[in-house]
């Protein structure tokens, strides 16, 4: 499998914005433009680029790295979120859990633990992890190195991620 760069990425999710304003009607839900206020998101209607370097950093517990990347609704009513995480070896983002919000992470490098629904599995460079609305699942670096890797998480508006 192809290793997917930030450019790519960010092209996709940029397309995905794209492609969901086409057709859509300009009024949406009075309780998604109330969800986005309260969370202080945007309605992502327009197409936009992002350089990693402007991008906000937030330093993890664990000594990883945070970058928010976007975070706001579609509009086509779904609430997106995306980050870049780096993740030192032998750590975990977080406890494993579950959530409403379905996500896709996307492995730049590194060797990660994927732990879905109590199941180990490795994932490495290149490769995807889907993870479905409320399943339990976890995720922890068994590399020697930093892993670092993209999440989309995509929830219907009007529910949390």
């Amino acid at each position: 499998m192809q290793n997917i760069t930030r450019r790519d990425l960010l092209a996709a999710v940029s397309a995905l914005s794209v492609l969901g304003a086409a057709g859509v009607e300009s009024t949406f839900s009075q309780a998604a433009s109330a969800k986005d206020e309260r969370r202080g998101d945007s309605m992502l209607s327009k197409s936009q680029t992002f350089d990693l370097d402007s991008l906000s950093v937030t330093n993890n517990g664990n000594g990883g790295v945070m970058r928010r990347v976007i975070s706001g609704t579609l509009p086509t009513g779904e609430f997106i979120e995306v980050h870049e995480t780096t993740l030192p070896a032998g750590q975990m983002p977080h406890p494993p859990h579950r959530h409403r919000n379905s996500e896709l992470l996307f492995i730049r490098e590194g060797q990660l633990e994927y732990l879905n629904d109590g199941k180990p599995e490795r994932v490495g460079p290149g490769g995807v992890v889907f993870t479905a609305s409320n399943v339990m699942h976890g995720l922890k670096n068994i590399g020697t190195t930093p892993a670092n890797y993209f999440v989309i998480a995509i929830s219907r508006a009007d529910k949390e991620i």
